[in-house]
């Protein structure tokens, strides 16, 4: 594992901490390689629970733009990076869905983007009362990924997924309670506490039993349809990603959000 991503264990829990916060936590390939190798590592271990939050301000705030932007110049190096950092994020994804334990997820800021997708593969979620969910896709001009078009609407509906994604909707972490995007949320500065009280609550119960709970939940069938209509977001981003128009946008995102705000 790279320092983009730390893993701690705690009794029978493994604790992910995504670790860019200087660039918001921000999705590049490295730190989503180093979180399946995380994730393999916990499920080697044995963990009775997997923990996935972030360091700094924000839980993630999705594909780094900047990074994007940087191989604009080139479409063919620009597709290889899209393909390589949408792929990786699946693949993060359906390793979440395969984890033979609890996943929870103590959402510790601002998910934007791809890392909705790191959220919604969790089976419980905890949010600090500061964060928040936007997609940004219109904005920027890219398709949606990490799970908005195949995840996201089988929890909240198909128009409500829609309607968050046509106008950029930004959804607080109480109106994520209130959707069933969340389960609770709490103080910022009781986050960890709230979740490592869910952690030891978990770890009390009979580990096989929530075990074959999680696996039948998420059959095999049920992660192969998942994953057909996360390659069907990956095949969208390509699409998009290198358009004239594209790049216009990811030009004016980046200049509307420096110095201030990292990179979405």
């Amino acid at each position: 594992m790279s320092g983009t991503v730390h893993l701690d264990h705690a009794g029978g829990a493994a604790w992910l901490t995504l670790d860019r916060p200087g660039r918001g936590n921000a999705l590049v390939p490295e730190l989503l390689i180093a979180l399946r190798s995380g994730v393999a590592e916990a499920r080697l271990a044995g963990a009775r629970a997997l923990v996935i939050t972030g360091a700094g301000r924000a839980f993630s705030t999705g594909g780094d733009v900047a990074a994007f932007a940087a191989h604009a110049s080139d479409t063919a190096a620009l597709r290889a990076y899209a393909a390589e950092i949408v792929g990786e994020l699946n693949a993060a994804i359906l390793d979440l869905l395969a984890f033979p334990a609890p996943v929870l997820a103590a959402v510790n800021g601002p998910v934007t983007g791809g890392s909705a997708g790191l959220m919604l593969a969790a089976d419980m979620v905890t949010m600090s009362e500061t964060a928040f969910l936007q997609p940004y896709y219109s904005e920027v001009g890219f398709a949606p990924d990490g799970g908005w078009t195949a995840l996201l609407p089988e929890r909240i509906g198909s128009a409500r997924a829609l309607k968050a994604l046509y106008l950029n909707e930004r959804v607080s972490a109480h109106d994520c309670l209130k959707l069933g995007i969340a389960d609770h949320v709490c103080e910022a500065d009781r986050l960890r506490a709230v979740t490592g009280g869910q952690v030891a609550t978990i770890l009390e119960k009979d580990a096989a039993s929530l075990a074959v709970s999680r696996a039948n939940v998420w059959s095999p069938a049920r992660r192969a349809r998942f994953a057909a209509a996360l390659e069907r977001e990956r095949e969208g981003f390509l699409s998009l990603i290198a358009r004239p128009e594209t790049l216009e946008r990811m030009q004016r995102f980046l200049a509307a959000v420096r110095p201030a705000e990292p990179a979405k």
